[in-house]
C-alpha cells in the first residue's frame, strides 16, 4: 500500500529528478527551454510509479533513480528517432554560418530544397547510394528475414511478439543476428534506414 512522502522523500525526488533532467538535457543537446519540461516529465514519471516503491526493498532515491534512468533512456530513444527521421538537428534560419556571418537563411537558395532550409544537410546521392545499398543488402537475405525487416520497419518489437513473430527476447536475439548479417553485406552499422526501403 502507498504511504504518505515526508518532505525529505519529496525533496529527494526533486532532487533526483533535476539532476537526471539536467544529465538528459546535456546527453542530448537539447535547447535550454526544453530543461524545465525535462524535468517535469521526469518528476510525473517518478510519482506515477510511487505505488510500486517498497521501503524493504531500498531507498526512495535509489528508487527515482532507477525509474528515472528507464524514462530518460526511452526519452533519449524518442528524441534520436525523431532526429533521424527530421534528417537531423533542425537549424535555426537566423543562426550565422561559420565564416562568412550571415545569417543561414540569407545563404540559401530556394532550389536547395525544403531540407536545406530546416537545417538538415541532405545529400540527394548520399540518400539514392543509402537506398541502393539498403535494397541490395535485403535483396540478399532469406524471405523469413525479409518479411521481418519489412515488419520491423513499421513496427516496434512488442508489437510484433503481440501479433505472433515469437517471444520479445527471441525477437531481440534475432535482431541482433540480423545487424550483423546485414553489416557483412555492406550494409553498415547504421542500417535504421530499413524503413525508407
Amino acid at each position: 500500500m502507498y504511504t504518505p512522502l515526508s518532505p525529505s522523500d519529496l525533496a529527494t525526488l526533486i532532487d533526483e529528478a533535476d539532476r537526471a533532467a539536467r544529465r538528459l538535457h546535456r546527453k542530448l543537446a537539447l535547447p535550454a527551454a526544453d530543461l524545465d519540461d525535462l524535468r517535469q516529465d521526469l518528476l510525473i514519471d517518478v510519482i506515477c510509479r510511487l505505488p510500486g516503491f517498497d521501503k524493504r526493498r531500498g531507498t526512495i532515491g535509489a528508487f527515482a533513480g532507477i525509474v528515472l534512468r528507464n524514462r530518460s533512456s526511452r526519452i533519449a530513444i524518442q528524441h534520436h528517432r525523431q532526429r533521424r527521421a527530421r534528417g537531423g538537428t533542425v537549424l535555426s534560419l537566423d543562426a550565422p554560418v561559420a565564416g562568412s556571418g550571415e545569417p543561414l537563411g540569407c545563404l540559401l537558395a530556394e532550389t536547395d530544397g525544403l531540407a536545406a532550409w530546416h537545417g538538415q544537410d541532405r545529400d540527394t546521392q548520399a540518400d539514392i547510394q543509402t537506398r541502393e545499398a539498403v535494397q541490395s543488402a535485403l535483396a540478399r537475405l532469406p524471405e523469413a528475414d525479409r518479411r521481418f525487416c519489412c515488419a520491423l520497419a513499421h513496427r516496434s518489437v512488442t508489437a510484433l511478439a503481440a501479433e505472433g513473430f515469437g517471444s520479445r527476447s527471441s525477437l531481440y536475439r534475432r535482431l541482433a543476428d540480423l545487424r550483423h548479417v546485414l553489416t557483412a553485406y555492406g550494409l553498415g552499422p547504421c542500417w535504421d534506414d530499413l524503413a525508407a526501403a
